[in-house]
């Protein structure tokens, strides 16, 4: 036992902000997942795996973030995604008190903009004991392709038994509450609210998507799961997950996003990215991507004009 395992403590409240033209960004932690296995990528070379984490210094197996975003524009008050509630284990479920830290009462969230319907995203939109909405306001924007699978009974049937449960299941109780009128379909790119475009990138999972928000001249892309483990999969973008409904079209799509990353130079804003969760994309070797993480956001400091006497 080491001597401070009686000690409690917590750590510092995982939030961040980064704001975007006229616009804040706030990145905030649900928590994470260390996995205890290299067989959660779908690739068999568990070498090259292993040599793109300890290139960049991370464990193997590794550690991956499970991060939301909340968008505030002086109107709407918008959450990219809402966590994982109850279902991932006691490392995540912190968003509530992160939203509570920051004031910001469950009332007040207009939309939600799932970025796709696996439990570490939407798990947070319903109390699972009383099928309350814990975002009774809310709007939530969600591919009509995410709701048509997640709720059709013969592809439950063909699912692995924790597949029902933690897939199906969970995303029938956390949806069903918002389907009597406050759930926005879409099938197709479009404006999903005044500035912010909501992209398709099918394949991780049916509807999957990733939004682009742009304002007075800069833009972010909130990618989703367009990639888990960045190390690997921008250095290998074809390796998919064992979570991908289709990981041959997920690399597809990953390819395209990350394409258009570097071509428009989006600032990405990533539910895996290692917190806080922004990062550039750059191209690489052939066919691989580089992984930029952004430093320290830095705005001047209200009433300081030079900098700090050192």
């Amino acid at each position: 036992m080491t001597s401070f395992s009686r000690i409690p403590f917590s750590q510092v409240p995982a939030i961040y902000h980064r704001p975007v033209g006229d616009v804040l960004v706030t990145a905030l932690c649900d928590g994470y997942v260390a996995y205890d296995t290299l067989e959660i990528m779908r690739d068999g070379d568990h070498a090259k795996l292993a040599r793109f984490l300890r290139e960049d210094g991370r464990t193997v197996p590794p550690v991956v973030s499970i991060n939301a975003f909340l968008i505030r524009d002086g109107i709407r008050t918008i959450l990219v995604d809402c966590g994982s509630g109850d279902i991932m284990g006691p490392t995540c479920g912190h968003l509530p008190g992160l939203l509570h830290g920051l004031g910001i009462a469950p009332g007040a969230i207009t939309d939600v903009l799932l970025t796709h319907v696996h439990p570490d995203h939407s798990n947070g939109l319903t109390d699972p004991a009383t099928g309350r909405k814990l975002f009774p306001n809310a709007l939530v924007h969600v591919h009509e392709a995410e709701i048509a699978h997640w709720f059709d009974d013969a592809a439950k049937a063909g699912a692995t038994e924790r597949q029902k449960r933690v897939y199906f299941d969970a995303g029938r109780i956390q949806l069903g509450p918002y389907l009597d009128g406050a759930v926005r379909r879409f099938s197709h790119e479009h404006e999903a609210l005044p500035g912010i475009t909501a992209v398709p990138s099918t394949g991780h999972t049916p509807g999957h998507t990733c939004y682009i928000l742009r304002s007075r001249g800069e833009a972010m892309i909130v990618w989703g799961d367009t990639v888990h483990v960045p190390e690997v999969q921008l250095g290998d973008p074809g390796v998919g997950m064992i979570f991908d409904t289709d990981s041959a079209a997920g690399a597809v799509a990953r390819r395209r996003i990350l394409r258009r990353c570097v071509e428009e130079d989006l600032l990405v804003a990533g539910m895996h990215i290692h917190f806080p969760g922004f990062a550039r994309i750059r191209p690489g070797h052939v066919g691989a991507f580089r992984f930029v993480q952004e430093q320290w956001f830095h705005a001047p400091h209200p009433g300081r004009s030079g900098p700090v006497d050192r």
